[in-house]
């Protein structure tokens, strides 16, 4: 049986932002853009009354892995790729990034379908491979 990762939710009037711990790669680029929403030493981390919806949406849509996400509640998000397309970005010393759905063939041979976004490792270290968890900043990764 299949383990369904856990999303933690977080609700303004307008605006839905959720978290999936288990895509995190801790880049911190949520924390470092917006200190007074993303709260990493706190419980709950997430602050939706430190900035503004726009903000946090804007920032949010940064997550390189995928972990945060958002969405607005009364809103189509047009932002999003076509959902035919996907767009690969090779990130500085970290992980392949291809935004989009796709879906993935294992050695093994099952396959797994996976949007917005997904992070696979480079470096070689993840103990998650394909898909990164945040190994190569621990072991200096460049590349």
């Amino acid at each position: 049986m299949k383990v369904k990762p856990t999303i933690k939710a977080y609700e303004t009037d307008d605006l839905v932002v959720e978290w999936q711990p288990s895509l995190c790669i801790h880049s911190e680029k949520c924390w470092r853009g917006l200190p007074k929403v993303f709260r990493p030493n706190d419980k709950p981390w997430v602050y939706l009354e430190g900035a503004t919806d726009v903000n946090i949406k804007e920032q949010v849509d940064t997550c390189p892995s995928g972990a945060l996400s958002g969405y607005w509640k009364n809103k189509k998000d047009e932002s999003q790729a076509s959902p035919n397309s996907a767009q690969v970005e090779v990130s500085k010393n970290g992980p392949l990034m291809v935004r989009g759905k796709i879906e993935i063939k294992h050695a093994d041979g099952k396959s797994e379908a996976k949007e917005k976004v997904t992070a696979f490792c480079r470096c070689g270290a993840s103990s998650n491979k394909p898909f990164c968890d945040g190994s190569h900043s621990k072991i200096g990764f460049e590349g």
